[in-house]
């Protein structure tokens, strides 16, 4: 999706050469230079290694898979290269080398107010660390942020957008101010939690309140999963598992709401692949990767409901 033209970049040139403030006229971010971890993949059970480095102005977040042949490593991070949302988000270039697991980096560069990014991993997946995004958070910090000459453009909701699944669905609605509320239950397997949040990645909220929300799952249905060879790298260092209503990691947990409060973290991450940042108000009720996605596939398919 391009973004801005060269008549916006020209009247905003000026302000740009004389240090405007950030605030004020929304210029893009990048890294200043590159970071890298090392870690699992929480599916492969394998190790990987990611390093995140600077991304040109309007190329938004793009991987390298640094293991495949060179024509064919590049993969655009967009709601339209979401092929598999399963247990976690999965993108695939026209080469079909994919890479999947990409939500807590990308809440965190999303979070971090990061709109352009490369981010490298030798392997299929990215490194779970300890199933949040507070690592990401730390890596970014390592490589700090530089401006860049070109202004943010925002994808404005001019109506609602909704889609279900069930009990479960996902709206984006108008809003003068970038809003996400979620509501989750796991489908009465939990008792009922809430969350809302008004996000600014210039006042560090996606940080200091969601970042640190690890992932989780119950441990029933981990059995079922190691039993067909997935979830191989789960274990309580990166999930939080709950037996029988009760939370089995021993550190317990980080927040009273975490499940809400990670389910969110999630949706950052699934609507960073917008191809901008969204002024709207997304509303969720159990919604996960795959309804996350189909609301954007919703809303770029109706030209009325949303405007650059």
């Amino acid at each position: 999706m391009e973004l801005m033209g060269s008549v916006a970049e020209s009247l905003d040139s000026a302000a740009f050469s004389q240090g405007a403030d950030l605030n004020v006229f929304g210029w893009q971010q990048t890294l200043a230079s590159s970071a890298t971890c090392t870690g699992i993949g929480v599916h492969s059970g394998k190790p990987v290694t990611l390093t995140l480095r600077p991304g040109s102005a309007n190329s938004g977040y793009v991987f390298i898979r640094t293991d495949v042949a060179a024509h064919a490593q590049l993969i655009p991070a967009r709601w339209d290269t979401v092929t598999d949302t399963a247990m976690c988000t999965k993108i695939t270039n026209s080469q079909g080398v994919s890479v999947s697991t990409i939500e807590h980096v990308i809440a965190a560069l999303a979070g971090r107010g990061v709109h352009n990014a490369v981010i490298e991993v030798d392997g299929p997946e990215v490194p779970i660390m300890d199933g949040s995004s507070a690592d990401f958070m730390e890596l970014i910090d390592q490589a700090s942020l530089r401006l860049q000459h070109h202004p943010v453009r925002q994808i404005k909701i001019l109506k609602p957008v909704e889609v279900s699944v069930g009990k479960s669905w996902a709206l984006l609605k108008p809003s003068d101010e970038p809003k996400f509320s979620m509501e989750f239950n796991a489908n009465g397997r939990l008792a009922n939690q809430s969350w809302s949040l008004t996000y600014d990645p210039d006042h560090d909220n996606f940080e200091d309140l969601l970042s640190a929300a690890r992932t989780f799952g119950f441990y029933e249905d981990a059995q079922h999963l190691w039993a067909q060879g997935l979830a191989q790298g789960a274990s309580l260092k990166n999930t939080v598992v709950i037996k029988e209503g009760q939370v089995m990691n021993e550190e317990g947990l980080r927040f009273s709401d975490e499940f809400v409060r990670h389910k969110m973290l999630d949706a950052i991450g699934d609507l960073a692949l917008a191809g901008a940042p969204i002024l709207g108000h997304f509303r969720g009720v159990n919604s996960g990767h795959g309804l996350n996605n189909q609301l954007l596939r919703a809303l770029f398919a109706d030209d009325s409901a949303w405007c650059f």
